[in-house]
């Protein structure tokens, strides 16, 4: 299993590239395979450790397009980003298996599924058969009706998607899957309105779980747009930065974001500053 040099040392960069028209940030920027690979390119030098790659829009109200679609966006970029970059660790953002499996014959290293593995029954013992890092991202509903899905109860957004995790991570052990493999995402967005996502930041300490990796995604997302009155997801670069940090002290693994070489230079000062000398 592949894993970025920098693993232990500061959060791993997880740079975006949406290879979609549709996605809420960028979509259409990057849907052609030169100009995934230029951005790749881009990314790389600015110090990303990790490329996502996503072909289906997982924004809510987002159109769910099917395999056969995402397969055609993704894979001819896939294989130019893994020519012009063999050694880059490239993760595939899908929850489903057929994607899954044709991405990973195409040379991507790991699988992102923001559905914890709930969309595609076939997911989970393909990732135990391919042994390949998977996230799994806590989620409820579907891009349709995520916003509808955010009653927690007297249990409370962290502690429900504490055992929600756990959950999912029991099923995914019990089809194969070895801990190893995981790395664990909160889920940001899916399924949590604006207070919701605050307070899972302020206690991710409380979501490392027997030593799973956590991998945290806010990049531009609209509670940071809420919280700063910043309705352009571009503009909302300070915001992220702001909880990139909160997460780093944390000690979170990964860090999914648009704006890898702000980001980048962010943690890399971060680590500085907290080095034992």
């Amino acid at each position: 299993m592949r894993h970025p040099t920098c693993w232990g040392h500061r959060p791993a960069v997880m740079g975006v590239i949406n290879l979609t028209p549709d996605s809420f940030s960028d979509g259409g920027r990057f849907n052609g395979e030169d100009l995934a690979t230029r951005e790749a390119d881009r990314q790389i030098r600015d110090g990303a450790d990790v490329l996502d790659l996503g072909a289906q829009s997982t924004r809510p109200g987002a159109e769910e397009v099917g395999a056969e679609e995402e397969l055609r966006r993704l894979i001819p970029c896939l294989k130019a980003i893994r020519l012009a970059h063999p050694n880059i660790i490239i993760s595939v953002d899908t929850f489903l298996a057929a994607v899954a499996s044709a991405a990973l014959d195409a040379g991507a290293d790991w699988i992102n599924d923001v559905s914890g593995g709930r969309r595609d029954s076939a997911m989970l013992p393909l990732i135990a058969e391919a042994g390949c890092p998977y996230v799994l991202m806590h989620s409820r509903g579907n891009s349709a009706t995520m916003d509808s899905c955010t009653n927690y109860g007297k249990e409370g957004v962290v502690n429900a998607v504490q055992r929600e995790l756990r959950e999912t991570t029991k099923l995914a052990c019990q089809q194969g899957v070895k801990h190893a493999q995981l790395i664990w995402d909160p889920g940001l967005g899916f399924a949590k309105d604006n207070e919701q996502n605050l307070e899972l930041i302020r206690r991710l300490e409380e979501l490392q779980y027997d030593g799973i990796p956590l991998l945290l995604g806010p990049s531009r997302k609209r509670f940071i747009g809420a919280v700063l009155n910043q309705p352009k997801p571009k503009a909302r670069i300070w915001g992220t930065a702001a909880v990139c940090a909160r997460a780093q002290a944390a000690g979170v693994h990964v860090l999914r974001v648009h704006d890898v070489g702000p980001i980048h230079q962010m943690l890399t000062m971060g680590e500085a500053v907290a080095r034992d000398t």
